[in-house]
C-alpha cells in the first residue's frame, strides 16, 4: 500500500500542477491521480481498508476545517437570500435527483430519496477556490455564496447526525429523543469543559513550546473530540470534529490555528481526494452512463437554474444571481461522504450509485472550474445591453447596488490609481473623488465613475453614495484627512475610514480621532526596511511577522517615536 500512496501523492502533485495550468480545480488532478494509483500495473493491489482509513481521516479534518471557518455572523449577514435560496435549491435538487434515480436507475423511492439528498449539496472546497480565482470571494456575491454553503454545511452535519438514528432499527421518536439528549450533552461537554481545557493547553503550548507542537495540539483536539463523539456519545466522528473546529474558531487562537492547522488539513484533504479516486471505477460509471448523464444535468444545470430563479425572485441584481448560481453548479466532497456512508453502512444505495456520484463530481468540478471564468463576462455583456443594470442619470455615478461593495477613493494620484486598479480587479465598485477636472475627464474616458468636488462636503459624499459605502480611502497625504473623515462619519457612521499620511505624528492624531487604519509613509518605510534587514540576517518569517505586529501596535499608540524596530 505504501507504494500506491507514494505514487498517488506524486501523481497528485503533477496532475494538480497541470490542472492549475489548465485553469481547472486541482481537485480534478487529485481524483485522477487516485484513479491512476489504483491501477494494477503498479504491482500490489490497493488495500481497500487502508484507503478507507485515509479517506475517513481526511473527512474528519475537512469537517474540522469547516467548523474552524464557520461563523454564524456570515450566515446572518446574508440570511434573507442564503437561507431560503439554499433550502429551495436543495429541495429542488433532491426531488429531481430522486426522480432521476427512480426512473433511470429503477430503484425504490426510499433509495431514490437518499440519492437525491447526496447530490443536493455543493463542494465547499471547489466553490471557495472558484470564487477566489475569479476575485469574487470578498464581494457581496461571494458572501452570498458562502452563506449558501453554510446552510448546506449545516444540512450535511444534520444528515451525519440523523442517519444513525433513522437506521438504528429502534422506534423513531424514542431514538430521536435519545440521540437529542446525547448530542446536547456532547455539545455542552465540548463547548464548556472542552473549551476550558483547550484554552489552557493551547495557551501553555503557544507560550512555552515550538510552532509544530501548537499544530500537534490542534490536531490532537480535532481527532480527540471526534473520537469522544463516537465512543462516548454515539455520534459521528465528523460531528465531533466540526464542533471542535467551531470551539477553536471562536477562541483567540482562531487565526493561528487557521494558519498552522489548515495547511495540515489541506494535506489530508489531498489524501481524501486521492483515496476517493482510488475507489472510483470508471467502467462502472460508463456502464450506467444514462444515470451519470441525467445526474450531471441535475447537478450542473437544474441546481444553478433553481438558484438563479430564487435569487431573482428575491429581488437581487442579475449580476449577483448569475455569479452565485454559476458557482453552485457542481457537487463534491460532501456528496462523496454521504453517498459512501449510505451505500456501505446503511445499504440504502447500491454501490454503483456512489460510484456514479463520484464520476458526476469529477465531471461537474472540471466543467465548473473551466467555464466559470465566462460567467463575469456574461454578466458584463448583459449590463452593456442594459439588462439588469441601473443606468446612470445625467452623468452622475450609478446608485449603490446589492451585488457590489462600494468604495470611495479620494484622490487619483499614483497611490489612488494603484488602489483603484486593484479594487476594480476584485469586482469592487470604486467611486473616485477628485479636485482636478482633467483627471475626472480622463476617468470618464476609462469608464471609471468619478466626481469633481471636495470630499469634505457632505453633499459630494452623498452624490458618491457614501450612505451605503463600505469604506472611504484617502489616498493623498496632502488631503485634509481629519475633515474628510468627520464628514464621512456624519453621512455614514459605520463607514470604514482609511487614510494616507506622511508623518507618524499625523497618523497617531488621526487614529485618536477614530480612523480605523492610517498608513504613514515614515512608518511603512521603517517597517519594510527593518523586515528586510531581519530576513537578510537569517530571521524566520514568523519572527519578522511578530516584530511587524508588535511595532505596528506600538506605533498606533500615543508616543511619537516608539522604541523598538
Amino acid at each position: 500500500m505504501e507504494h500506491a500512496l507514494v505514487i498517488g501523492l506524486t501523481t497528485a502533485l503533477l496532475l494538480g500542477i497541470l490542472a492549475h495550468k489548465l485553469k481547472l480545480s486541482p481537485l480534478v488532478g487529485y481524483l485522477v491521480a487516485g484513479m491512476l494509483a489504483a491501477q494494477p500495473w503498479w504491482g500490489e493491489p490497493v488495500d481497500s481498508h487502508i484507503v478507507e482509513g485515509f479517506s475517513h481521516l481526511g473527512v474528519i479534518l475537512l469537517l474540522f476545517g469547516v467548523g474552524l471557518q464557520f461563523h454564524l455572523k456570515d450566515l446572518l449577514a446574508v440570511q434573507k437570500v442564503a437561507v431560503p435560496g439554499a433550502v429551495v435549491c436543495m429541495a429542488c435538487s433532491t426531488c429531481m435527483g430522486a426522480l432521476v434515480f427512480h426512473c433511470v436507475g429503477g430503484q425504490d423511492w426510499a433509495g431514490s430519496l437518499m440519492f437525491g439528498l447526496c447530490i443536493c449539496v455543493s463542494s465547499t472546497v471547489v466553490l471557495t477556490r472558484v470564487l477566489s480565482d475569479n476575485r469574487l470571494l470578498q464581494t457581496p456575491t461571494g458572501h452570498t455564496a458562502l452563506g449558501w454553503l453554510v446552510v448546506e454545511d449545516i444540512f450535511t452535519i444534520l444528515m451525519l447526525v440523523l442517519l444513525p438514528v433513522f437506521f438504528s432499527g429502534q422506534e423513531l421518536l424514542p431514538a430521536i429523543g435519545n440521540a437529542a439528549v446525547k448530542l446536547t450533552l456532547l455539545v455542552v461537554c465540548i463547548a464548556f469543559v472542552g473549551r476550558k481545557v483547550m484554552k489552557k493547553v493551547l495557551t501553555y503550548v503557544s507560550k512555552s513550546a515550538s510552532g509544530e507542537l501548537f499544530t500537534l495540539a490542534v490536531l490532537v483536539f480535532a481527532l480527540g473530540f471526534a473520537v469522544l463523539a463516537a465512543k462516548g456519545f454515539d455520534a459521528s466522528m465528523e460531528f465531533g470534529a466540526f464542533l471542535s473546529g467551531m470551539v477553536v474558531g471562536q477562541s483567540k487562537f482562531a487565526s493561528r490555528a487557521a494558519s498552522d492547522a489548515l495547511p495540515m488539513r489541506d494535506a489530508f484533504a489531498v489524501l481524501f481526494f486521492v483515496s476517493v479516486g482510488m475507489g472510483f471505477d470508471i467502467g462502472g460509471m460508463l456502464e450506467h452512463w444514462q444515470l451519470t448523464l441525467c445526474t450531471c444535468v441535475v447537478a450542473f444545470l437544474i441546481k444553478p437554474i433553481a438558484a438563479f430563479v430564487v435569487i431573482s425572485v428575491l429581488g437581487k441584481p442579475l449580476r449577483m444571481a448569475i455569479k452565485t448560481a454559476g458557482s453552485l453548479s457542481q457537487i463534491g466532497e460532501f456528496s462523496f461522504i454521504l453517498a459512501t456512508l449510505i451505500a456501505t453502512q446503511y445499504h440504502m444505495l447500491p454501490e454503483y450509485a456512489a460510484n456514479v456520484i463520484t464520476g458526476v463530481a469529477i465531471i461537474t468540478i472540471t466543467l465548473n472550474a473551466a467555464l466559470y471564468r465566462f460567467i463575469p463576462k456574461l454578466a458584463n455583456h448583459l449590463e452593456k445591453k442594459e439588462i439588469g443594470r441601473q443606468p446612470r442619470i445625467n452623468g452622475e455615478v450609478p446608485p449603490p447596488t446589492d451585488d457590489k461593495h462600494r468604495i470611495i477613493v479620494v484622490g487619483y494620484g499614483p497611490c489612488g490609481e494603484i488602489m483603484t486598479d486593484i479594487l476594480r480587479k476584485y469586482d469592487l465598485e470604486v467611486i473616485v473623488l477628485e479636485m482636478n477636472i482633467e483627471t475626472v475627464k480622463r476617468l470618464e474616458v476609462l469608464r471609471i465613475p468619478a466626481l469633481l468636488g471636495d470630499a469634505r462636503r457632505r453633499s459630494i459624499l452623498r452624490m458618491a453614495g457614501a450612505e451605503k459605502a463600505k469604506a472611504i480611502i484617502i489616498t493623498t497625504a496632502a488631503a485634509p484627512s481629519h475633515d474628510i473623515a468627520e464628514s464621512a462619519r456624519e453621512v455614514n457612521p459605520s463607514i470604514v475610514v482609511m487614510a494616507h499620511t506622511t508623518y507618524i505624528r499625523t497618523a497617531q492624531h488621526l487614529r485618536r480621532q477614530g480612523a480605523e487604519t492610517v498608513f504613514s509613509g515614515e512608518e511603512e518605510v521603517a517597517l519594510a526596511m527593518a523586515s528586510y534587514t531581519l530576513r537578510t540576517l537569517g530571521a524566520t518569517e514568523e519572527q519578522v511577522t511578530r516584530e511587524r505586529q508588535e511595532n505596528r501596535k506600538r506605533l498606533s499608540g500615543n508616543s511619537a517615536i516608539p522604541g523598538g524596530v
